[in-house]
Order: structure tokens, then sequence, then C-alpha cells
């Protein structure tokens, strides 16, 4: 059983769309749903949230369907959690132990599992002073297979474990997190020597993000039609048609009213958008509730620090949008946001061309252009030209190569001592599209 709550300034069709997103949440995690209860308050009930009365219906109904579970699409108080499991008599769950349960499950590095064993440890610590028989045990893993949604936990844990036990493992997580964390540093360092720029796919979740990656990498990441699927992120060489080499980036995906907890416990991952210099914010262009859908991750963006990196806006799944729904979308994304968002289809492949044209345009560029003569034996330096830079002319004598290249600043003082003049800043125009064919 769902239950939501209609409160002053929500519309029924928001509430409706929240519970179809929560049904969807338990369909992920291997539940199913029965029922939905919808109560319209003007302000939460303090000890049963949805009100005495109608926790008292709701026991009936539970019976009447034969339901184990019954799941609020708000977060509970640990008090108000108790006291309406004590009047309905089975396990009540809220939005955030749902979400956790499906991070359990698709969790599969360490850093990952680390995350949400963190989350998953400070959602619980409030509730351990009698959270009902219905977690009175939680099952690690695999070993949870009849325990169901929220019995996904860190390990076997009694309620009356010791509160320092358990802080003393949510000490030795942030200090392993903070390691990796570490470590993650080091690497983004090494791609600022480079010179490597970045750019990090976000969005709402299943919006088809690991698809694009997969279609404009080559890259074989898990692509399934759940929420979810990706938990850990994912990194990919992307070469651009201008010849720089960038850094793809594939994060989790967000979703309404995701717990606060849980981003904390994701800082390290969700850091990679703050820190990129590109924003691909993909979006299920075929979902009804896109719009809102844009605003959710607009939000967890701003929360993070990443509101402020430049986005561009991926319209995705254009195969399987109503094209009146699909025109709508884009006025009002070019109107309400000054946006000009690219059209795609990662499953088809259509319009991928023009995603790598938008970002080799969106990311800055600091080039020069100059002209060198470079002897045989260091034409390691006119392999460096290629690799890291455009290389416009290129022509063979008897004592070297003589190239004309648009380079990185680091690239051209490798070159200094063959150049055969100061270097030029190319101009805009001249960089976007370079004459090839001269």
């Amino acid at each position: 059983m769902i239950v939501g709550v209609q409160l002053p300034g929500r519309s029924s069709e928001e509430v409706e769309a929240s519970l179809d997103e929560l049904t969807s949440l338990l369909e992920t995690a291997g539940g199913e749903v029965v029922d939905r209860v919808i109560q319209r308050r003007d302000a939460p009930d303090a000890a049963t949230y949805i009100g005495r009365g109608k926790v008292e219906q709701l026991r009936d109904l539970v019976a009447a369907h034969g339901a184990d579970a019954v799941v609020f699409d708000d977060d509970l108080a640990p008090a108000q959690q108790r006291t309406i499991e004590e009047i309905v008599r089975q396990k009540v769950l809220d939005r955030t132990i749902v979400i956790l349960d499906i991070f359990a499950q698709h969790a599969t590095s360490k850093e990952g599992k680390a995350q949400v064993e963190l989350a998953q440890l400070t959602y619980l610590l409030p509730r351990l002073r009698g959270w009902g028989e219905a977690l009175s045990r939680q099952a690690g893993g695999r070993a949870a297979g009849g325990v169901g949604i929220g019995g996904r936990g860190p390990g076997e844990t009694q309620l009356e474990v010791d509160r320092r036990r358990i802080m003393r493992r949510v000490a030795k997580l942030k200090r392993d997190l903070a390691d990796f964390a570490r470590i993650r540093a080091t690497k983004s360092a090494e791609r600022d020597r480079n010179r490597t720029q970045t750019v990090a796919l976000v969005g709402y979740t299943n919006a088809g993000k690991s698809s694009l990656l997969n279609r404009l990498t080559g890259a074989e990441v898990l692509v399934e039609d759940k929420l979810f699927a990706t938990l850990d992120a994912t990194v990919r060489r992307l070469p651009l048609e201008d010849g720089r080499n960038v850094v793809l980036t594939d994060t989790v995906g967000f979703v309404r009213k995701l717990p606060h907890g849980l981003v904390e416990a994701f800082t390290s991952t969700l850091e990679q958008s703050a820190e990129a210099d590109l924003l691909l914010h993909v979006v299920d262009a075929s979902h009804p509730e896109a719009e809102s859908q844009i605003v959710a991750v607009l939000e967890v963006l701003e929360e993070i620090g990443a509101d402020r990196v430049p986005q561009q806006l991926v319209f995705n799944k254009i195969d399987r949008a109503d094209p009146d729904h699909l025109d709508a979308l884009v006025r009002h994304v070019k109107s309400e946001r000054h946006d000009d968002p690219v059209l795609v289809s990662a499953w088809t492949g259509e319009g991928i061309d023009g995603v790598l044209e938008r970002i080799g345009n969106r990311l800055p560029v600091e080039r020069y252009r100059v002209s060198a003569h470079v002897p045989y034996e260091r034409q390691d330096l006119v392999a460096l030209a290629h690799r890291r830079g455009q290389v416009l002319d290129e022509d063979h004598d008897a004592t070297g190569t003589r190239l004309v290249a648009d380079l990185d600043e680091d690239v051209v003082l490798s070159l200094r001592e063959y150049l055969d003049e100061d270097p030029l800043r190319p101009e805009p125009e001249d960089w976007e599209t370079p004459d090839l064919e001269r």
C-alpha cells in the first residue's frame, strides 16, 4: 500500500505523479503495489502524519488487500513511523528507505557500497529504539531475499545494538570515503596537468544517461529500464572532431525528494559534476513530467554546488516522444530558460553528431595557431600535436616535418624551439570551422 498527502499548494496531479514514481521505485526494488491512498490535509499530523482516523482506515485496507507493507511518499519521523506501525500492524516505510534499498541492490564498487551503507546507518540510527518487530533484524545483501524492501541493510543488525558500535562504523565509513576522495583528487589533478576537459552527464534517473555514454564513446556500461541502474560513476575518453580528447563521466541519477542524507553520502561521486567543465543535462523527452524532472535536477545541482557549471540540455528518447509534446517542451525551455536543447535518441543514434558538435562548441577553448618545422628525431612532438591538438596542414621535407596546428599552450611550449614565428590565438570562427582542405 502506498500513501500520499496532498498539502496546500500541491495539485492532485502532482501527488498522483509522485505516487506513480513511487510505484516505479517499488517495482525496481522488487515490490508490487496493490493500492494507493491519498489524504488531503492542511498540515501533516504530528503523531500519525495522516491523522489517526485515516490510519485506522488504512489498517482495514491493508488487511483487505493482504499487503505486507505500507510505504509513505514522504519522509516520516521515527515517532510517526512507530505509531502508525502499532496501529496498522505491518511494516511501515517511507520513500527514503525504498531509495536506499534500491541503492543497496545496485552498488557494485567498494566506494558505492560504502556510500550506501553510510546513508543506511545514518537513517537507521534514530530509529533503533523500537522500530517494531518488522525491522528487529536486518539481513544484508542477497541474504535478504525473503525480507523484502527495507530489509537489505548493511548487515545483520539487532535493534538493541549498542549505539556506539554504529557510530564507530559510521566513522570508519567516513574515513574510507575520504580515502576514495583523495584517490579521485589525485586522478583529477593528473587530468588538470594534462589539460583534459571534463563533461559530466547529469539528469533524472532513467533519463538514458548510460545509453548516451555508450553511444558517444562505444562503452558497454550497464543499461536497464530501471530507476538508479547506475550508481558508480563511470569515466570514459571521448575524442572530439577538433582533435581534443575530453573525459565523459556518467553519474548517479537524481529523483524528486532525494534524501538529504543520500546526497551527503554521495557527495564524493556527485562532486564530479561540480568540478566538470560542462554538464550534459539529459532529459527523457518522452516522459509526461519532463518539465518537473528538469526542475528537480536543477534543485539537486544547486544543493551540491554545480549550478554554476555551464549546462547543455539534451532531450533524449525522441524516438518514443509524442511530436506535439516534444515541440511544446522545446518551446517552453527556449522561452522560460533561454536554452537551446539538442534532440537525440541514444537508442537509434539520431542526433548524436549534434551532441558532439555542441560539446565541442560549448567547451572553453584556449589554443594557439602555430607554424613549426620539427626535425625527424623529434617526431614524438608531431605525434603529441596530433594527439592533443588539431593539425591543419602537414608536409615532409628532407630534414623534418612542417606543420600548422591549433594547440594548447603547454604543447606550444614543447614545440617552442621549432616554431617559425610567435603563435597566434585563432579567432573563434576559425577555431569552430577550420579549413581542413588547405
